[in-house]
């Protein structure tokens, strides 16, 4: 498998570390929280066939410029960031695509910055907080397999760890958000390793707490796809549909054999799908 070839970009709003690979039409990936590499992303590999994506680490990830004040790492602040990398990489618009927390960012992208892109999907995602009220998700605590992945997450959160401890924890956490978890090694075959931002996501732990965008989803004029596992134990299904019902342009998905990430558990469909969503021609 091909790497990602790496750019330091200098914008309006400090240096970002990006990574590049594909052809096509520009399309923007990132996660709230995850620190990238040139090995790339499970998610962006989904997309590299049909676009040129670019695979942006935040701030506080990777090479990318610190943060000076803590709400520089809050949700909208991340949504202005990105909108500088858009202008200095010289894109009147681009597409963008998020996964999980990069969703929850794609919603707020469309929101306030509509006009920027082109088309938006939004896969395992939310517009408001998704643990107090929902069973259904594993970070609430009357999820059965909560404290296990509790207890997971702060593992991963230490500085001692070894290389091996912690793929051997990272595994243990994603099989906790498979359909197939016996499928695993199938699904993350190739040499892709990533990395969390600990303090992205001790920020955002808080932030999530306050979160909920609802009442500005009518905002968002982008066309927007929305897919969702079934069984999603991180935003449960339940908060897809809540997107589809207020975004007016917007399409839903449900893959019926999938859980927090069907563009693994059901490769074939997801890449279907997306190839006709992004065909469509706007009517915008």
């Amino acid at each position: 498998m091909k790497n990602w070839t790496r750019k330091l970009l200098n914008t309006s709003r400090g240096k970002f570390e990006i990574f590049i690979k594909g052809q096509g039409e520009p399309l923007c990936i990132t996660h709230h929280y995850a620190e990238f590499n040139e090995t790339g992303d499970y998610f962006a590999e989904s997309f590299v066939d049909t676009h040129k994506v670019f695979l942006v680490n935040l701030r506080e990830a990777g090479s990318s410029d610190k943060a000076t004040q803590p709400y520089e790492l809050g949700l909208l602040e991340s949504i202005f960031d990105l909108e500088a990398i858009r202008e200095a990489l010289g894109f009147k618009k681009w597409n963008l695509a998020g996964h999980s927390t990069g969703g929850i960012l794609g919603v707020i992208y469309g929101i306030y910055y509509s006009n920027s892109l082109s088309k938006l999907v939004l896969v395992g995602a939310a517009a408001r907080e998704y643990m107090t009220f929902s069973p259904d998700c594993i970070y609430n605590d009357k999820h059965p397999s909560f404290k296990k992945m509790q207890d997971l997450i702060e593992k991963l959160k230490r500085s001692d760890l070894t290389i091996t401890e912690k793929m051997r924890i990272t595994k243990e956490r994603t099989k906790l958000s498979l359909y197939t978890p016996e499928n695993y090694e199938e699904y993350f075959s190739l040499p892709i390793q990533k990395k969390i931002s600990s303090i992205r996501l001790n920020y955002f732990s808080r932030e999530v707490q306050l979160f909920d965008v609802t009442r500005k989803l009518k905002l968002i004029s982008t066309p927007t796809l929305i897919i969702c596992g079934k069984f999603d134990v991180q935003c449960p299904l339940s908060y897809s549909l809540e997107m589809n019902e207020c975004i007016p342009h917007s399409k839903l998905l449900i893959f019926n054999q999938s859980n927090h990430y069907p563009f693994l558990e059901e490769t074939s469909r997801f890449k279907d799908e997306i190839d006709a969503f992004m065909g469509e021609i706007s009517c915008n």
